[in-house]
């Protein structure tokens, strides 16, 4: 199959891992799959060849948070916590469009962290980028004001000038509630600087948005 020759971000491994990963068949996963939930066991650490997985966080109350999101060449970090530290999941993880992952089952995943010091490093390195992004997660929902993570939320996630998505996927996306969102939107409209329609926000200022974006805490 030779994936390991197309995938992003891999470094040169030992040929007997290249070997064995090569063996490993890729998984077409369709849009909207549910990959984990919280409480299931971990079984394996992920690869994602193409497409994009979200990672979720959900409280007591049912509001939710996005954690991260998984591109190509990239790994989960609850995944490489469940494999090293024995956790289940905490988080759930939903494919966002067309992907195609691959599965590397615990044993064999074990066995390439004590015998290549190259996938060993891969893995380690993966895993201190996640939590330094989560880090800033933290940082961005415990101190930053709601409108400048809304503002910098719309700009990150523009296309065309428009971000296609709900009040709700955005809360998600910015770790507040629907309601907030909504709020914000409409003063950001009577201000003339995004326009709302069903399940869009266009933006009209992107300057206005960009100051916004940059207050202070």
């Amino acid at each position: 199959m030779n994936w390991c020759a197309r995938a992003a971000g891999l470094p040169p491994f030992l040929p007997a891992t290249v070997a064995a990963l090569d063996r490993l068949a890729p998984i077409a996963v369709p849009e909207g799959t549910v990959l984990f939930r919280p409480g299931e066991t971990v079984k394996g650490f992920v690869i994602v060849l193409r497409g994009r997985v979200e990672v979720y966080l959900t409280g007591l109350s049912g509001r939710e948070i996005l954690l991260y999101e998984v591109a190509p060449g990239q790994s989960c970090v609850q995944s490489t916590l469940g494999l090293m530290g024995g956790e289940d999941y905490s988080g759930e993880a939903v494919a966002r469009e067309q992907c195609e992952v691959v599965l590397i089952p615990r044993e064999i995943f074990l066995r390439f962290m004590d015998g290549d010091p190259a996938f060993r490093n891969f893995v380690f390195a993966a895993f201190a980028a996640r939590l330094q992004s989560m880090m800033h997660l933290l940082d961005r929902v415990a101190f930053q004001r709601v409108e400048t993570r809304l503002a910098a939320c719309l700009l990150a996630r523009a296309e065309g000038g428009a971000v296609n998505a709900t009040h709700a996927e955005i809360a998600v996306q910015i770790g507040t509630a629907r309601e907030v969102v909504s709020r914000r939107l409409d003063a950001l409209a009577r201000r003339g600087i995004v326009a709302l329609s069903r399940g869009q926000v266009r933006i009209i200022d992107a300057q206005a948005l960009t100051e916004i974006a940059a207050l202070p805490g």
